[in-house]
């Protein structure tokens, strides 16, 4: 059963228009979530709101936004007041235009979902919409009101659908100048360039999400049971690496360990079914006896 739809609206190119829904593509609820416990009681512990400078409690009903203009003097905004901001992204994604994929640095990509036809009514429209993008292999850019708001889109085809991942400002997004600038211009030397692609040639294979678990998720999870279960915790032993003082050995060394873990890896997928029998030498015919005329 999918989840409910998180925004539902209009999704508008130039005059071509369709109702949508618009669904989390990605979830965390099946991440381990903690309770704060009174170590005394083993109750859990409330959080209450209170007052920053009485220390009362404040009760849901009297608490507002508010944004601080200067220290202690703040702009106080009701929720009507910020739900009633005129902007046509509340309720439309209106295609602006349309990029190559290339063109997007992926450090501006941040949350994904997913992009549905509310109706059959929608069917049609958004199917154009969706093929056109196909064809041009070409991504949107739109704009949408999610959660109070505006935030940038991405849209994408995606199967049957679209796939639209809301996009960082320009201001959120650091200079990476302030981090990479002091890092020296080196110059690498052929040979240890040589045995680094050589070991990149060796674990080189395709993205599969199925190989990869979250080993933190599933650790926590046998902690939680062998708590529960009274049993000793085993404490996962760690090797820290330290930083490598002969490059070139070390170079050598990982390029031999490869070599020889693919040779394994080889000869475990030729299995003596797999081989073929070696093929038996064709006998000579025998030769006829003829008789000699009497």
């Amino acid at each position: 059963m999918a989840p409910r739809p998180n925004w539902k609206g209009f999704l508008k190119l130039s005059l071509v228009s369709c109702g949508v829904s618009m669904y989390p593509a990605t979830s965390t609820s099946q991440r381990i979530r903690f309770n704060i416990i009174n170590k005394a009681t083993g109750n859990r512990i409330r959080n209450e709101v209170v007052d920053a400078e009485t220390g009362d409690p404040v009760e849901s009903e009297d608490r507002v936004k508010g944004y601080q203009v200067e220290k202690g003097e703040y702009v106080l905004l009701e929720d009507d007041e910020l739900d009633n901001v005129a902007l046509e992204s509340t309720h439309t994604i209106d295609i602006d235009e349309f990029v190559p994929m290339s063109d997007v640095d992926r450090i501006y990509l941040d949350e994904s979902y997913y992009i549905v036809p509310q109706d059959e009514v929608a069917h049609e429209a958004f199917a154009v919409i969706r093929e056109a993008m196909k064809k041009e292999d070409l991504a949107g850019l739109a704009r949408v009101v999610v959660y109070r708001r505006e935030r940038l889109l991405l849209l994408r085809p995606r199967g049957k659908g679209l796939l639209a991942t809301t996009l960082r400002y320009k201001n959120e997004v650091r200079d990476e100048a302030d981090y990479f600038d002091d890092i020296p211009s080196t110059k690498v030397p052929a040979d240890m360039l040589k045995l680094a692609t050589h070991i990149l040639e060796t674990k080189k294979g395709k993205f599969d999400p199925d190989k990869f678990e979250d080993r933190y998720e599933t650790a926590l999870k046998e902690l939680v049971k062998a708590k529960h279960a009274g049993r000793t915790i085993q404490v996962a032993s760690e090797s820290r690496p330290t930083n490598v003082i002969n490059l070139m050995d070390a170079l050598r060394r990982s390029a031999k360990a490869d070599s020889k873990a693919d040779g394994k890896a080889d000869r475990r997928k030729t299995t003596p079914a797999s081989r073929k029998p070696a093929a038996r030498a064709k006998r000579a015919p025998a030769r006829r006896k003829v008789k000699k005329a009497s």
